[in-house]
């Protein structure tokens, strides 16, 4: 359920390039999964087909993703698009096996074309691939391999390119709505005239506000990480610390951090009614620095350690010591 809704929060942005992992079972979820599937599928053949179909609107060619992958099949450059597509931290991609970013029967064919790739002086060739993010979803491509060799014609380095066609409706649509915000703000603006102690708002285009939701994304899908600063976050995600910090709040009405902890905490609690993990294991799994300081926290947030949580919820009949309260 938790795949279905983050395939249909893509779907809503205006990303169809996901997909959900079949799963070989035959009930209600695997019907729905697949009727996902094939209606992201109709949506993104239906934009190519007018692109080609319409002379006015030539295909244009976007690189969605871009590694280069070492000789030990490492990779060593990853474009931010990739990171984000993948939702991952850059520093979770880099110095990693490409391999790890695919599904299992993705990774015997890359097998095969990265032993026969490094075996050919030079050799250019185009691959079915599948990658899969962070939240589980997979991403079907077509991946163009180069081999970048050295001086005395060996093996140094490979370049992997996932381009994604696009036809130009797609730019004429986005520039029609950059319009219509424009011109909402503008009588916005106009509004606020009225009143000289009313603060001007920065004015988020549709690409600033798809960044800040693929920043949510990222925070979700990386709990357990050490998470880096609000500066490097933004360079991942192509902007600034301050559009990210603002547009974060206008979205979702709080700050980065405060979100972070939010999620920390929900998912351990979570994680302490529904499993039998250890409150150690759920401390690291959850991004806390140890497990007192994960104790603490909790209590603040909660009013109630995890400990007498999880003996509310093995003995729900008997009661509680510590009344929950909540923090404003």
């Amino acid at each position: 359920m938790k795949r279905i809704n983050q395939m249909l929060l893509e779907m809503a942005s205006g990303n169809f390039f996901y997909r959900l992992e079949r799963s070989g079972k035959n009930d209600n979820l695997e019907a729905i999964g697949l009727s996902l599937n094939m209606l992201a599928e109709e949506i993104q053949e239906t934009l190519l087909h007018q692109g080609y179909a319409n002379t006015n609107s030539p295909i244009a060619a976007i690189v969605q993703m871009s590694f280069v992958v070492d000789k030990d099949g490492f990779i060593d450059i990853a474009n931010q698009q990739a990171c984000n597509m993948l939702s991952v931290l850059q520093m979770d991609i880099i110095g990693h096996p490409f391999s790890d970013f695919l599904i299992e029967k993705s990774r015997i064919s890359w097998k095969e074309a990265w032993r026969s790739l490094k075996q050919s002086k030079f050799q250019d060739r185009s691959l079915e691939l599948t990658f899969k993010s962070k939240g589980s979803l997979v991403i079907p491509k077509t991946c163009y391999m180069t081999s970048l060799n050295g001086k005395q014609n060996d093996f140094k380095k490979a370049l992997i390119t996932v381009i994604h066609h696009s036809n130009r409706q797609d730019h004429l649509e986005n520039d029609l709505k950059q319009r219509v915000i424009q011109h909402s703000n503008d009588q916005q603006s106009s509004n606020n005239t009225r009143s000289e102690n009313q603060k001007q708002k920065l004015r988020l285009s549709f690409e600033d506000i798809r960044r800040i939701r693929e920043a949510h994304s990222i925070i979700i899908n990386n709990l357990e990480k050490d998470f880096p600063s609000l500066k490097k976050f933004a360079l991942q995600l192509g902007t600034n610390e301050f559009k990210l910090k603002y547009g974060f709040k206008e979205l979702y009405g709080t700050t980065v951090y405060r979100f972070l902890k939010e999620e920390r905490l929900r998912k351990a609690k979570m994680m302490i009614q529904y499993t039998r993990q250890t409150f150690k294991s759920i401390a690291e799994m959850t991004g806390f620095k140890s497990n007192p300081h994960f104790t603490r926290t909790f209590k603040k947030r909660y009013g109630y350690t995890p400990r007498d949580l999880r003996k509310k919820t093995l003995n729900p009949d008997k009661k509680q010591v510590h009344k929950p309260h909540f923090n404003k």
